[in-house]
């Protein structure tokens, strides 16, 4: 199936066109840049009317913002009010987009070295944080993992397993998971485009299957004027890309390095709290919450959107000719799920000397200062440039051009979150917030400062994508938390999670956006589902952070 183009399938005027990159492309992560400009998207003219008022009006207002906050009489120290004035305009340009937002982080980073906030070494010592060689070590391996195609190989084991077999119900579940397990350790975006036209290839056999014996099914909502069945009508087709776009955003939340804000997110909750959150004890924190998440948002999308049919005779046949085509598994997927493999076992390894000696044992000191999750990613992506595909021409598993198709503007925008996370802790302006929000709040317990950070963390990331709000959220919660006297922890994984909850809008989060373009999600069907989603997740959240935190982290 092309990288790019359009698909229709069979007499149906539904065109579905759009622009992403999957392992056939050798580009594997390009589908995950995901701050771009206006140009670079494929926009509605209502969708790009709105975008190029947000930037423009972005534009202008950021320095207007740190003008008028370095000019008011807020009784701030001198680094602090600075401080406050560049958080204004980054803040701004973060959430309008005005220019991408990682170059945004950086201008930011070069003004409070200009404006003497900081020394130009400790503002830029950031970007030498563990987190930041985390997360890169992690996408040279997702992209490893996408360019030889290993992704898309467990997606068609698992649609072949028996107890999915032909049921409309279990194929649209069976996405759900297979989307849910690769998101967490694979870039949403990346994930949702590998999936994507594999989604598309079974829809267009679920259209075949459906025109050819429809019988008493009641298709006239998907009729066009001709009467014919339009695919992108079809409840199933907008059930399953929901299900890719909202399944990466749940399956993104059950590792550190699953999404951006995890990452974000644990270092500024470890830096505030002096407490170590290992690998394995996020995953245990993390699994029954995106559990009951899953569970939720299966059930949301079908009763919203109920398959036509409850059953497909002969999707089996598709998916075994897919598998058929994939052919054994080469050298480069073994070499792949070995360096994979090393990553996830050292990771964890921590965690099990902790469970098995106790966190207090030398023997668990000594592992977790050894194996730093940045030092093992960095090494399990490394071993990628060594093991050999074919060395009689000495090719291997990666090469320097693909590693510099990853995501670079994320990495980057990971060190500028770190940056202004220790600026604001070093100057105290963190604290200033914390204890002016409180104040004028009221937030003075561990539930109501819970339930301002899901909401404000939602909020932000329906308008801005999920790591800038992360980025401007979790900063301001932990002070508050501390001003009112609760530890910080739980608000803080709870900002991190509502974080990652922008399920309303196609410019919310880049995957809703690659969904949408599809044909097969209307936008009152998007904004439908989301809504409901974003409310049972926050409460969710707000439920079930509190009682896993107790459980595994205090």
């Amino acid at each position: 199936m092309p990288a790019c183009g359009s698909f229709n399938f069979g007499g149906g005027p539904a065109r579905v066109r759009m622009v992403m990159a999957h392992e056939e492309d050798g580009e594997p992560l390009r589908a995950g840049a995901t701050y771009r400009g206006i140009a670079e998207q494929r926009l509605t003219a209502a969708e790009e009317r709105f975008e190029r008022a947000r930037r423009t009006t972005g534009l202008f207002l950021g320095p207007s913002v740190l003008l008028l906050v370095f000019l008011l009489p807020l009784g701030l120290s001198p680094p602090q009010h600075r401080l406050a004035a560049i958080l204004g305009f980054v803040i701004t340009y973060w959430i309008t987009e005005a220019i991408p937002i990682p170059v945004t982080g950086l201008i930011g980073v070069a003004l409070c070295a200009f404006l003497s906030v900081g020394s130009a070494r400790d503002v830029m010592g950031g970007f030498g944080d563990p987190a930041v060689f985390l997360y890169m070590g992690a996408f040279i391996i997702a992209g490893a993992m996408l360019k030889h195609g290993l992704a898309r190989r467990f997606a068609f084991r698992v649609l072949s397993l028996r107890l999915v077999g032909s049921s409309t119900t279990r194929i649209v579940i069976a996405f759900g998971l297979i989307t849910c397990a690769l998101s967490a350790f694979i870039s949403n975006t990346a994930t949702v485009a590998m999936l994507l036209p594999t989604a598309l290839g079974i829809l267009g056999t679920v259209t075949a299957l459906i025109r050819k014996g429809g019988g008493d099914v009641d298709l006239r909502h998907a009729l066009d004027a001709d009467g014919r069945i339009e695919p992108s009508r079809l409840r199933i087709g907008c059930a399953l890309m929901l299900m890719l776009a909202y399944g990466a955003g749940v399956g993104g939340l059950l590792t550190p390095v699953g999404t951006p804000p995890n990452i974000i997110g644990r270092r500024l909750i470890e830096q505030a709290t002096q407490m170590r959150i290992g690998f394995l004890e996020w995953v245990l924190m993390a699994a029954p919450i995106c559990l009951a998440m899953f569970l939720a948002l299966a059930l949301i999308l079908l009763r919203l959107n109920r398959p036509e049919v409850s059953r497909l005779p002969g999707i089996e046949e598709y998916v075994a000719r897919e598998r058929q085509k994939l052919g054994p598994l080469s050298a480069a997927e073994r070499n792949t799920l070995a360096a994979f493999l090393v990553a996830v076992v050292l990771w964890l390894t921590p965690g099990v000397a902790g469970m098995i000696a106790g966190v207090d044992s030398p023997l668990y000191a000594a592992v977790t200062e050894r194996l730093d999750e940045g030092v093992v990613a960095v090494t399990a992506a490394g071993l990628l440039f060594m093991l050999p595909t074919d060395w009689s021409r000495r090719e291997f598993t990666m090469t320097w051009g693909d590693a510099a198709e990853i995501d670079w503007g994320t990495i980057v925008f990971f060190g500028t979150g770190i940056v202004f996370g220790g600026l604001m802790r070093r100057t105290g302006l963190a604290e200033q917030i914390g204890h002016s929000t409180a104040e004028a709040l009221g937030l003075a317990s561990l539930v109501p400062i819970t339930m301002f950070a899901i909401v404000i963390a939602i909020l932000i990331s329906e308008t801005t994508s999920n790591t800038a709000a992360a980025s401007v959220v979790i900063p301001i919660v932990l002070p508050v938390a501390v001003a009112a006297g609760v530890n910080p922890l739980i608000p803080g994984m709870a900002a991190v999670f509502g974080a990652s909850f922008g399920f309303m809008l196609p410019v919310s989060t880049p995957q809703n956006a690659l969904v949408y373009a599809s044909g097969f999600v209307p936008i009152t069907k998007m904004i439908r589902s989301g809504v409901f989603f974003d409310v049972i997740g926050a409460l969710i959240i707000l439920l079930g952070i509190p009682l896993m935190v107790s459980l595994v982290l205090l």
